[in-house]
Parts: structure tokens; C-alpha cells; sequence
């Protein structure tokens, strides 16, 4: 009975892998009120969370990273093809993108 029970938990794990490799990538989606142009992203660390906005509008931007509860990233002149970071402790604070300032 054990053999089959491993088994059948076996089977399920593949299954689940073989799901997950044939959804679609997540995709950079635009958040604050920057161009659609400019592409967002965060990374996550142990201690520390980093926001990143690269310029693809083909034109200089002016741009900063935007954070929930507290102090948003600076405001930078961005050249077309740059990309600009904001780092943060991790905890309550959450990635809203970035805007034009």
C-alpha cells in the first residue's frame, strides 16, 4: 500500500511541473503613472527589496521609483535604453512602479 501511495504522489508532482512549464511567462505589467514605455520590475532579497524602471520610450525621461508607505526613490534624468533602482528594507513598504516627476 505505501509503494502505490508514493506512487500516486509521484504522478501528481509531475503533473503540477508539467502545469506549471507550460503557463506563460509573467510579464512586466506598468505600474504608476510612467509612459507605458517604461518597463517595471522588483527583486527580492533576504533583507532588502529593489524596484528597477528601464527607459524604452526611445526618448529622456524623468523618472523615479514610487514605494508604498514611506519614502519614494529619487528623481533621475533617464536617457533612453537606462534603467534606475530604488533599494528599500524588505517588510511593509511594496513596489508601485514608477512615475514621471
Amino acid at each position: 500500500m505505501r509503494q502505490s501511495s508514493r506512487a500516486a504522489l509521484a504522478s501528481v508532482a509531475l503533473m503540477c511541473c508539467v502545469l506549471a512549464s507550460t503557463l506563460p511567462a509573467q510579464a512586466a505589467v506598468p505600474m504608476g503613472n510612467a509612459p507605458t514605455c517604461v518597463t517595471v520590475w522588483q527583486t527580492t532579497g533576504r533583507i532588502t527589496k529593489t524596484g528597477y524602471a528601464r527607459n524604452d520610450c526611445g526618448r529622456t525621461l524623468r523618472l523615479n521609483i514610487v514605494w508604498a508607505r514611506g519614502t519614494d526613490g529619487e528623481c533621475y534624468t533617464v536617457q533612453a535604453g537606462e534603467t534606475i533602482s530604488s533599494k528599500v528594507a524588505r517588510g511593509v513598504r511594496t513596489f508601485d512602479g514608477a512615475d514621471t516627476c
